[in-house]
């Protein structure tokens, strides 16, 4: 299974690239607007900070922010491949990091994973019923299963949709899937 993981990802990573920069901006801008309809106002938001070529989600950050919502954001613990979670109130706190992602450096604000409710997260690629594949640490997935009660949204542009995500015991389904295109409610659990 791991070598058929990996031939996915290999192609999804390849889709992502392919579309040009100017077009993932509008896709991203578009993911990030219907988004902002599957997100309760009383919902406490974990999201992640893009790199290229991922979903862009700033503009979603900045919405919630301008709406007074509490923002939290992921910082990669690369020894223990894992997560601490990070408060932010303004988006210029947030600068390259581990494997370039964006993080609050130097202004870390801790925030208890239990005060999550729902998690914006994101997908290499992903399938309808809520499969999604990562970049393989298992990052995310370790973070999910130890805190079941947050509801999960995956984002992803809708050319990384595959027929069927090879899913493994330790693997993390979503619950709700947004694309430029499309909402997928993919769990009536946490939805």
């Amino acid at each position: 299974m791991l070598a058929q993981k990996e031939a996915i990802r290999s192609d999804l990573r390849e889709r992502r690239w392919n579309i040009p920069g100017d077009v993932r901006k509008e896709m991203s801008r578009q993911i990030c607007t219907n988004l902002s309809q599957v997100i309760h106002p009383c919902e406490t938001v974990l999201v992640y900070c893009a790199k290229e070529p991922e979903v862009e989600t700033s503009w979603f950050i900045d919405h919630l922010l301008h709406h007074e919502r509490k923002v939290i954001v992921p910082i990669i613990e690369e020894e223990n491949v894992g997560l601490r979670l990070s408060y932010i109130s303004d988006r210029n706190d947030l600068k390259p990091s581990t494997f370039h992602v964006p993080e609050p450096v130097d202004c870390e604000d801790p925030a208890d994973p239990h005060h999550v409710t729902c998690a914006i997260i994101p997908m290499l690629g992903f399938d309808r019923s809520g499969g999604r594949i990562g970049y393989g640490a298992g990052y995310y997935d370790r973070f999910l299963s130890e805190h079941t009660h947050i509801k999960k949204i995956g984002i992803a542009y809708s050319v990384q949709e595959v027929p069927t995500i090879p899913v493994q015991d330790h693997d993390i389904r979503m619950d709700i899937i947004v694309t430029e295109t499309s909402t997928y409610r993919c769990s009536q659990d946490n939805v």
